[in-house]
Order: structure tokens, then sequence, then C-alpha cells
């Protein structure tokens, strides 16, 4: 049986207004330089404690953590829902499921609001179970989280395919075991996927959706 592990935002929903308007309101309640929401978009996809290193440029442990703090102040009282499922990603879902495939979510956010959003778009049926890191960044990072989810479901990594929109999507992947499929609705570039060696890109919801019916792993 083939199993499908979805990241989550820029794959499955575009989070982009609650993501960073939450990020602005954590940079100006530290009192540092809030650039426009434009020059924001890289901050979707990596770990928090990687987005909040790089934005306040220091390895002060304390201070990302406070960072992550006034992110989630705003983030899980109004940006949870600020969000936007992409069109045609539930028939390809349903397809999937459909062919026996079995589906999971894998995202560096953590679980417990990556499954309130999953939840809150109607796609939980198609899912058994969302993983994502504790609230204290716990397998914040992919690779991590990627085999810890392969360990406690018992999967054969070369029956799994991991969808995302981004390079640590792909990374994981790859230190896995698992094969990747990068996708260019999301936050990521074609440059970005040919770097870390994407083993399929695909440009819209209906490609995917063909290609998964197409394709068998090996």
């Amino acid at each position: 049986m083939r199993t499908l592990l979805f990241d989550l935002d820029g794959t499955l929903t575009d989070p982009f207004v609650g993501i960073v308007t939450s990020v602005q309101h954590a940079l100006e309640k530290l009192g540092r330089d809030v650039p426009p929401a434009e020059e924001l978009a890289f901050v979707i996809g990596p770990p928090l404690t990687e987005t909040y290193r790089q934005l306040l440029n220091t390895e002060d442990e304390a201070l990302i953590y406070e960072g992550i703090r006034l992110y989630r102040e705003r983030f899980t009282t109004v940006g949870l829902y600020e969000n936007e499922r992409y069109d045609g990603i539930i028939e390809v879902l349903q397809a999937a499921k459909d062919r026996g495939d079995r589906l999971f979510v894998c995202t560096s956010k953590a679980w417990v609001y990556a499954e309130k959003i999953v939840a809150h778009f109607e796609m939980d049926d198609f899912f058994e179970k969302t993983y994502g890191c504790e609230l204290d960044m716990t397998r914040s990072n992919k690779v991590d989280l990627l085999a810890y989810l392969l360990e406690q479901e018992k999967l054969d990594a070369s029956q799994c395919i991991m969808i995302g929109d981004r390079k640590h999507d792909i990374i994981a992947a790859k230190k896995n075991g698992v094969r990747s499929i990068g996708v260019l609705w999301g936050y990521g570039s074609e440059e970005e996927f040919a770097e870390c060696g994407t083993d399929t890109v695909v440009g819209s919801r209906e490609e995917l959706g063909e290609h998964l019916a197409d394709s068998l792993v090996a």
C-alpha cells in the first residue's frame, strides 16, 4: 500500500495572511523593524525557530522563543484561519483515497494547530493523522519529524512519497529514504527544488493528481 505524506502550508492551504501578519505582530512587539508583507513570504515553510533566528539575526534561544511566543499570541487567536484551501486539492485527496493510498499530514507547524486547520478546511476525513512539532518545538526539524512519523506508523519508506512546496520537505524525504514531489503553487521554486534534488516537480493540482494516478512506488 502506498502512503502519501502531505505538507500543510503552501501545499494543502495558502496561509500567507495569517502567518505573515503574525510574524509582523511579533516583530513590532519586539521593537524591531517590520518588513512589508511581500518581503516575508520566505517565512512560510521553515520551522519557527529557523524563521526567528534569521529575522532577529540572533543565536539567543531566549529571544528566539520570545519571538515564537509573540507570534503565537496573534496566530492562535486570529491568524490560524486567515488561510485558504487551494482549489482542486480536495479532488487530489479524494482520488488518492479512492485508489487505496494512505494519507498523512507532515508539517513543521505545531500539530495542535495543524489539526484544527485540517479540520476547519474539511480535510480531516482524508488523513489518518496529522503529524507536526510539539509546542516546545520538539521535532520542528522536518527530518526528525518524518523519521518519527515513519517509526510511529511502521511505514516502509520505499513505499512513501513526501509532497511539499519547500526544500525542507525534500531534504527530509531524502534523509529518510522517501521519494519526493515538489509543488510549484506554494512558496518554493524550481531552483530550490533543483538544488535539493527533488524527484518530481509539478506545477498544478491537476498535474499532481495525474502524476499520482500514473505512478507506482517501486
